[in-house]
């Protein structure tokens, strides 16, 4: 019973006197007779109303919140900036008070519109080296000069935590195959099974439970890694929860703080520097020591790392009579003994490789441009049209893959061209390329235009003297000394004067 139910007790019901109450709590009686006319049950303490620091920033955080609910949750501010922005105001209290002002801001927008929770879950243990996790993000970064979306793949060791980002422009089934490879080298170990949702670069089809008609390609991944893919049930994503709360961490660990890289490649270099940096600097939490030590002690329950797998995807192609094969809106060229036949295309995340009766007769960079708004781009190798231009030398003058050749050549040309039957001599020399290195041609292409002497058969002529080693900068004009002459010549301009003279007459010459 509480104590002011005591005294209303002894004051009401007993009528025992207010001096005898006062004396047996030790209470005064003028506080007794207030808490009997007010009618008090249970006192309490009357808080003050203090302002906190907190106050005179509250609208610019409210704002900021309101701000980031209409954007996407990927790049929504964490409390942390928030707080530090709010610094830069001249705010000078603690992070805690800024993050408690958000949970209570976040949980009366949750009540306001009838938010429940969704239910409870069973938590999860893996053993070392039993399983990864793996999904897809979409983020945002600076490459080469313009903010550019990338579709970032997630890989995270279930046990000790360990994980890598590696970012891409497209999800398909090459940039998967290469995520896999990064991720398996950077843990140095496969564990023995990977778990994902049903991705449509690995799931043809989801059937009834567990069944799932699987990529075959992706099957031939898992094979060559010897690690067994289990799928979760549709929107069942705490099932790999490990990395779902890594795509989320992500975003304010390495998106927000990412610097401006000139290539991709740039960029998952340093992700992946970040990675190991961030496995040092976490804490594991459900064991001693940080993701970096726990991986340690989980690398030698890993699989060994096999060769990578040759993750392409193959289409067939058939070659245009102008050479050429097109993929994804661009156009790539082909060498022209394989013009109006078919070719085989393998495409990896950075490269196309054609191939052609068992054999690779060219390579190309990949162009991986995401914009319709711009015309598909072609993509040349001058040197697939020789045999065209061989047959046909007056192509040459405009023909569009010889736009693209070196600077020496060039020069060369505009030079040949200007003579007759120069169009002919340019395909020879241009030809030389498919029998001897072609710096060697073009060294000897750069000698030729200094001399001043820009012709076919000096064209060869340095190039056989750089071939066998011998100096090009002056001729071998050292006679044997069986050629030697016994009496050396003078010279003696007088004696020509002499030969002028016939029978005392000088000649008019």
């Amino acid at each position: 019973m509480g104590f002011l139910r005591v005294i209303r007790k002894w004051a009401l019901r007993d009528k025992m006197p207010i001096r005898e109450i006062a004396r047996r709590t030790g209470v005064s009686r003028n506080t007794i007779k207030k808490y009997l006319r007010e009618g008090i049950v249970e006192p309490t303490f009357q808080v003050p109303d203090r302002p906190s620091k907190l106050a005179p920033y509250a609208k610019h955080l409210t704002a900021w919140l309101t701000t980031d609910q209409r954007k996407s949750r990927k790049e929504r501010r964490t409390a942390k900036l928030m707080h530090a922005d709010l610094v830069k105001l001249g705010y000078d209290g603690s992070y805690e008070r800024v993050a408690a002002f958000v949970r209570e801001w976040k949980g009366d927008r949750q009540r306001a519109h009838h938010t429940t929770d969704r239910g409870t879950f069973v938590p999860l243990v893996f053993a070392p080296g039993e399983a990864f996790q793996f999904d897809w993000s979409e983020d945002w970064a600076y490459v080469g000069g313009e903010r550019i979306k990338l579709q970032v793949a997630h890989i995270k060791l279930s046990h000790s935590r360990a994980f890598l980002v590696r970012a891409y422009l497209l999800q398909t089934h090459e940039m998967l195959f290469d995520a896999h490879w990064h991720a398996f080298r950077v843990f140095e170990g496969v564990p023995g099974r990977g778990i994902y949702d049903n991705m449509k670069t690995a799931v043809d089809r989801v059937g009834v439970g567990k069944q799932r008609n699987v990529n075959a390609r992706f099957l031939a991944m898992t094979s060559h890694y010897v690690f067994d893919p289990e799928f979760c049930n549709p929107a069942a994503g705490w099932e790999k929860g490990q990395v779902e709360k890594s795509v989320r961490d992500a975003r304010h660990r390495l998106w927000q703080v990412a610097p401006v890289f000139p290539d991709l490649a740039a960029l998952n270099e340093w992700l992946e520097d970040r990675c190991k940096l961030l496995w040092a600097e976490t804490a594991h939490g459900a064991l001693p020591g940080s993701i970096a030590d726990v991986w340690e002690a989980e690398r030698s329950a890993l699989m060994p790392l096999p060769t990578m797998f040759d993750g392409f995807v193959e289409e067939r192609k058939r070659v245009s009579p102008t050479c050429l094969i097109t993929f994804d809106r661009n156009r790539y060229s082909v060498p022209a003994s394989f013009a109006n036949r078919p070719v085989s295309l393998r495409i990896y995340p950075d490269r196309l490789v054609i191939v052609a009766e068992g054999h690779v007769i060219c390579t190309h960079e990949r162009i991986i441009e995401r914009s319709h708004r711009q015309p598909g781009r072609i993509i040349y190798d001058w040197r697939h049209y020789l045999a065209v231009v061989q047959r046909k030398p007056g192509a040459l003058r405009n023909g569009a893959p010889f736009v693209e050749m070196p600077e020496p050549f060039r020069l060369l040309q505009a030079k040949m061209l200007r003579q007759p039957g120069g169009d002919r001599e340019m395909v020879d020399i241009l030809s030389l390329v498919l029998h001897h290195d072609e710096q060697a041609v073009l060294c000897a292409v750069e000698l030729a235009l200094e001399a001043g002497v820009p012709t076919k058969t000096h064209v060869l002529n340095l190039l056989h003297r750089l071939l066998d080693g011998m100096p090009t900068d002056q001729p071998d004009v050292n006679p044997p000394a069986a050629l030697s002459l016994s009496k050396e010549p003078e010279a003696n301009v007088a004696r020509y004067d002499g030969l002028r003279v016939q029978k005392g007459v000088r000649d008019a010459s």
